[in-house]
């Protein structure tokens, strides 16, 4: 899988290049600015562009305009927010369109590469990853009487927001203490609440969380 980071600090940034490299990603590019970044992405076409919210020269919101524009030009691209700051107006504006291929996870709760991994993995085949923090902002929107989330249960709702940071079923069974038959069995629980029969076009678990993260 082939990965464009930008980056403003150069020693995450280069932290970032070798981790990545020897869980077996290609690094096509890594920069330090948003213009860059929309250069590489434009000239390589990787499969996932990780970038921070605040680069140079402003350092506001270069990255994340960034962001909006490689989901808009370049759709097969996934993207991850890497970011030390979070901010629901941040997370509503990186969703615009939908939560397939995209991803925001905290710099200071990434503790584990094999979970960062996964998490690249997860955006550069069209799921979703998303940190606890930010899914905690998310569900705490204000609920319609009428939403189908409502219906799910306190399990079900912790199965759906592990889901939804890009976990496995067997991932979900170990964080959660329970078997992965019964990860499982919440799983039809929610395709069906949810209104997600099964059809061979759709991918139940990513409209599941689509439904979660956009509801």
């Amino acid at each position: 899988m082939r990965v464009a980071i930008a980056e403003d600090s150069a020693l995450l940034r280069e932290g970032l290049v070798r981790l990545l490299a020897e869980t077996g990603f290609t690094v096509v590019a890594a920069v330090e600015d948003a213009a860059a970044l929309l250069r590489a992405v434009d000239d390589h076409c990787p499969d996932v562009a990780i970038v921070d919210i605040r680069l140079p020269p402003t350092r506001t919101d270069e990255g994340l305009r960034a962001a909006g524009r490689i989901r808009r030009l370049h759709p097969g691209t996934g993207v991850l927010v890497l970011s030390q700051y979070v901010r629901l107006t941040y997370t509503v504006e990186l969703l615009d369109g939908g939560a397939q291929g995209v991803g925001y996870l905290l710099k200071d709760r990434v503790t584990d590469l094999a979970e960062l991994a996964a998490a690249v993995r997860s955006v550069g085949n069209g799921g979703a990853a998303f940190d606890p923090v930010v899914i905690d902002q998310l569900v705490g929107r204000r609920e319609r009487p009428d939403d189908p989330l409502n219906g799910l249960s306190e399990r079900e709702r912790a199965v759906l927001s592990l889901m939804a940071e890009g976990r496995t079923n067997q991932a979900i069974a170990t964080r959660l203490g329970i078997a992965e038959r019964t990860v499982e069995k919440h799983c039809s629980g929610i395709f069906t609440k949810l209104a997600l029969p099964a059809h061979p076009d759709d991918h139940r678990r990513v409209l599941a969380v689509l439904r979660y993260l956009n509801g």
